[in-house]
């Protein structure tokens, strides 16, 4: 069996936005989807990892719960998905199905725009546990 593609991914991705309760889905609807193999090299030399398997998500953006009307942001929000980082944590687990892994990161990210912490995530997501 060969992995799924980027294609894939991001459809998976895309389903699990659809899936979110109003206002959350048209809020994210707004902010851009991208599907890549490995972060980018900036990415990892900016948030100091040294092992790109070490990252499977990333929003860049500005969280809904800081944003000003008086202050638009310059670009549009972003939520990262990096297939090969997830496919290895997925492949490591056994535990679990491909597809619940690529919406657990991408619910993750994604409440990062909605302005939640990764303590605030934890607390009620106990999926690493």
């Amino acid at each position: 069996m060969t992995d799924p593609d980027i294609a894939s991914f991001e459809a998976m991705a895309r389903r699990a936005v659809e899936s979110f309760p109003q206002p959350f889905r048209a809020s994210a609807e707004d902010v851009l989807l991208e599907v890549v193999d490995w972060p980018p090299e900036e990415i990892l030399r900016d948030m100091q990892i040294r092992d790109p398997l070490d990252l499977t998500g990333l929003y860049e953006g500005i969280p809904m719960t800081e944003r000003a009307i008086s202050a638009p942001s310059p670009w549009p929000d972003r939520v990262w998905l990096f297939r090969q980082p997830i496919l290895a944590e997925w492949r490591d687990r056994g535990d679990i199905e491909l597809e619940d892994l690529v919406v657990h990161v991408t619910v993750h990210e994604f409440a990062h725009h909605f302005g939640w912490s990764d303590d605030d995530i934890a607390t009620i997501d106990r999926w690493w546990e």
